[in-house]
């Protein structure tokens, strides 16, 4: 792509039309950039950037997880009298010493078991092999430790806090994750109904739906520097996972204006025309509207960024660091460009906004059917038409733009060449998962994507359906294999019915469930992420170090073990 087009790209698509200052070595607080949040502590201004350039602390998120000891206002008071008294040049240790003094390290949760836990949920009993009933035991078994409540004082001054107070308990992921982070709340709350969680799991709906409340979408996490992206939009998938469990049609009649205020949200803000071949399509992509460095990651997203001298360049690197963060894949080669359109695998490169992507737009396309039907049950026919139209229309448009015949799969699309990304990415069955195609033709899409599994090798991953075959030391790449990816490619191979695309995701489960249980007998812990090739051990990559915990690997191996290791239907595995 010649460079003046992609400089009328950055311009016209994503960019705001006046050009960021030149980034100096002072704090990022240029009027014309859009900030990650309103907070001058947690997300923008001259303290944020002197302790985060200084690396006193190894994890960027360390600081901005840190409550404040007295008012916003005298900190920031007392930060200009500091820097004053240091020539504006600090020691680290000088720095270090005042972050101590105004800061507390993170205290705004305590420990919370639900009360509806229990030891034996029912699904147990029908596990006939002994060590997955073990295992699944186990599992449940680590839903109280996940447990956590905010604080009253969080309520009390909310200002002294990053994290944004909700009302009912959490299930937090595990590790440095102490909020809730949006799409992973989908297989923590899976996991919890199998668990007979059910009340635990309608609290954390209701505190998403808090979120659509009060900010019109649910943020990436729970903390004030997440308020300038989403993640993947799977909220009315959590409400139909809890109406399948309950039948409680009446409490989603009360709910129904949030979820579709969030999914107005997708539609009004994350929207974009895309015209081929003289037709025009109406497709979701990931953007985040800020163009500063994200600050629980900053010190990292200046040194990607610093490659590029020009100032809209450089903007748009950040947009595209919290683009590639709003799609749940931080980071992968996904989102990666060269010159030609091609993979770069290196981050600087990412421009996660030029996706229109698979996954995104077959959870939407998923979610207005499941809208439309929660309409129908409550008997309004007008509400229910208009969603399912729209549901038809993005079903279309997926089959159009993103299938590609020739290779039997979806692929997300390049905006900016009007072209197919060819590569393999997990990502690409999310259509077979969410039903997202003709259904009538399910055995032909089951086995055209069976050939594409088998075309690309996937199966001689023991250890995982890896997240892309490009291995580059980004944590969404080649060797790292994510629970819901699994899941995507496993469930939906298995539910096209396809005998070979059943066969698939039979030893694909096999294998997952193996990895999950070896690397829980030599660790006696569950992982955000596995290594594909090295079978039940931790993977790798990325920002910060692999954590344990883990709740979305809890949910997805639960789910698992109940689809495939029950009733008999598998009496061994490895």
């Amino acid at each position: 792509m010649k460079k003046l087009t992609l400089l009328v790209y950055l311009i016209t698509l994503f960019c705001t039309p006046v050009l960021l200052n030149p980034i100096q070595t002072s704090a990022l607080t240029i009027s014309d950039s859009i900030q990650s949040c309103d907070s001058h502590i947690y997300c923008q201004g001259k303290l944020l950037d002197t302790v985060q350039r200084s690396r006193i602390f190894s994890d960027s998120k360390t600081f901005v997880d840190m409550s404040l000891n007295s008012s916003p206002e005298l900190i920031l008071q007392s930060f200009d009298n500091f820097m004053n008294s240091t020539n504006n040049s600090p020691t680290k240790e000088e720095l270090l010493e005042f972050v101590n003094i105004h800061f507390t390290p993170s205290n705004e949760l305590e420990e919370w078991s639900p009360n509806d836990f229990t030891e034996n949920p029912k699904f147990l009993e029908k596990i006939m092999n002994e060590e997955i009933k073990q295992f699944a035991s186990d599992l449940v078994k680590i839903w109280p430790s996940l447990g956590r409540k905010v604080k009253s004082q969080v309520f009390k001054e909310p200002e002294k806090y990053s994290l944004i107070g909700v009302p009912n308990g959490v299930i937090i992921p595990g590790g440095r994750f102490r909020e809730f982070y949006y799409w992973d709340s989908y297989w923590i709350i899976k996991g919890l109904l199998l668990s007979e969680m059910t009340q635990t799991a309608k609290g954390i709906i209701e505190n998403l739906l808090y979120m659509v409340e009060k900010y019109e979408f649910v943020p990436n996490g729970g903390r004030v520097y997440y308020l300038n992206r989403s993640q993947p939009p799977l909220l009315t998938h959590m409400v139909g996972l809890y109406l399948n469990y309950t039948g409680d049609i009446e409490w989603v009649q009360k709910i129904l204006p949030l979820l579709e205020k969030e999914l107005n949200y997708w539609l009004n803000q994350k929207t974009i025309k895309v015209e081929k071949n003289q037709k025009t399509y109406y497709l979701a992509h990931y953007a985040s509207n800020s163009d500063t460095p994200r600050p629980e990651s900053y010190y990292e997203d200046i040194n990607t960024c610093e490659y590029f001298i020009q100032n809209i360049e450089r903007k748009h690197c950040f947009q595209g660091l919290k683009s590639g963060a709003e799609s749940g894949w931080d980071f992968s080669s996904r989102w990666f460009f060269d010159q030609d359109g091609g993979v770069k695998t290196n981050l600087t490169h990412i421009d996660a906004q030029r996706v229109i992507p698979v996954d995104l737009n077959a959870f939407l396309c998923s979610a207005f059917r499941q809208l439309a039907s929660f309409h129908s049950k409550l008997g309004d026919t007008k509400k229910s038409i208009k969603w399912a139209q729209l549901s038809k229309e993005w079903l279309s448009s997926i089959e159009e733009l993103l299938y590609d015949s020739e290779d039997g799969i979806w692929y997300d699309y390049d905006m900016v060449l009007q072209r197919h990304r060819k590569m393999f990415f997990p990502s690409n069955f999310v259509p077979l998962w969410t039903g997202s195609y003709n259904v009538v033709l399910r055995n032909k899409y089951g086995q055209r994507a069976a050939d594409y599994f088998n075309t690309n090798r996937i199966g001689e991953f023991k250890g995982g359906i890896p997240a892309s075959l490009d291995d580059n030391n980004e944590q969404w790449d080649l060797p790292n294999a994510w629970p819901p990816l699994q899941e995507f490619v496993i469930l939906g191979l298995w539910n096209t019915g396809n005998k070979m695309a059943r066969k698939i995701a039979l030893t694909s489960a096999d294998q997952w469930i193996y990895a999950n249980l070896k690397g829980f007998k030599e660790q006696t812990a569950m992982f955000e992420k596995y290594d594909a090739i090295k079978v039940g051990q931790y993977g790798g990559g990325g920002e910060y170090e692999v954590q344990k915990g883990f709740g979305w690997t809890n949910g997805v191996a639960l789910n698992l073990i109940n689809i495939f290791y029950t009733n008999n239907r598998r009496r061994k595995i490895g």
